[in-house]
């Protein structure tokens, strides 16, 4: 079997180790936030994935504050978003999630899309952040081969990561080469799609095989596949299966079967043609 366990972790590029499965907290209620968090810490969850976007950064600070699990066990990712793009406009957007997380540093920081003629200054100013150790790790969301390219003319700093929507609808193959290419880790959004490919013939035909439910199958391929990735739920039996991932192993044919799936559908919205304003 492949030898990994929910404590593993993925080695950026500069070191920094982060867990392999994380948990998204995208749009999740203020008031879910503590129950659900909690069944979050509960199933072994340590990596949470939040972004000043997703208006839930103080609730996730709240909990986790008072959760009896150490900051050094944590590991938390936020992301700038498109309005607070610019280098000054970034230091300041970041100065705000870390109150609201309540944290004396940040994980992993991220931009959120890139938005033309703006990201290469929000890059700037995330490599000052970086260079203060006010973060760990600095990274990128939605980001196309021609964006990270951009970077890299202007970068001092690589970028660790970048964020994706990924499923085996959505495989981003051409995507993954290159960031294996350039040492960039890649990570899923969307892992699940919000089950809209679960009644595919061949997820159905590994979920009577392995005995798992849909997402289980598809968050395996995610980790065998070299992707972290950051499943959502708020229902607590969800939560602990989500991270059930580590007591078996897809094989290579099963794999390769999962990859015929793989058919460009988006869920979200494409980084080369993208819209906020409708």
């Amino acid at each position: 079997m492949m030898k990994i366990s929910k404590q593993d972790t993925y080695t950026l590029n500069n070191g920094v180790k982060m867990p392999v499965i994380g948990f998204g907290v995208y749009k999740i209620p203020e008031e879910q936030m503590k129950g659900t968090i909690d069944a979050a810490l509960e199933a072994g969850y340590r990596h949470f994935d939040t972004a000043s976007f997703y208006d839930n950064e103080k609730g996730l600070g709240d909990v986790l504050r008072d959760s009896n699990v150490s900051r050094e066990e944590l590991f938390i990712t936020t992301k700038v978003w498109n309005d607070d793009l610019g280098y000054e406009e970034t230091l300041k957007a970041f100065e705000i999630s870390l109150e609201k997380l309540q944290l004396d540093y940040i994980d992993l920081y991220l931009i959120h899309w890139p938005i033309e003629g703006k990201y290469t200054e929000a890059w700037k100013a995330l490599e000052k952040l970086y260079k203060d150790k006010k973060v760990r790790a600095i990274g990128v969301s939605n980001f196309h081969k021609q964006h990270l390219e951009e970077i890299f003319e202007i970068a001092t700093v690589k970028p660790m990561l970048d964020q994706l929507e990924y499923h085996p609808q959505l495989a981003q193959k051409e995507m993954r080469a290159f960031c294996d290419e350039h040492d960039i880790q890649v990570e899923a959004w969307a892992p699940l799609k919000r089950g809209k490919f679960f009644d595919e013939p061949v997820i159905q035909e590994l979920v009577k095989k392995y005995g798992k439910s849909p997402a289980q199958i598809v968050l395996r391929w995610d980790l065998q596949t070299g992707v972290s990735t950051i499943p959502k739920s708020v229902t607590a039996e969800r939560i602990q299966q989500n991270i059930d991932i580590f007591d078996f192993e897809l094989t290579a044919e099963d794999m390769d079967k999962l990859d015929t799936l793989d058919t460009n559908q988006r869920m979200g919205k494409d980084p080369d043609n993208f819209s906020f304003d409708d």
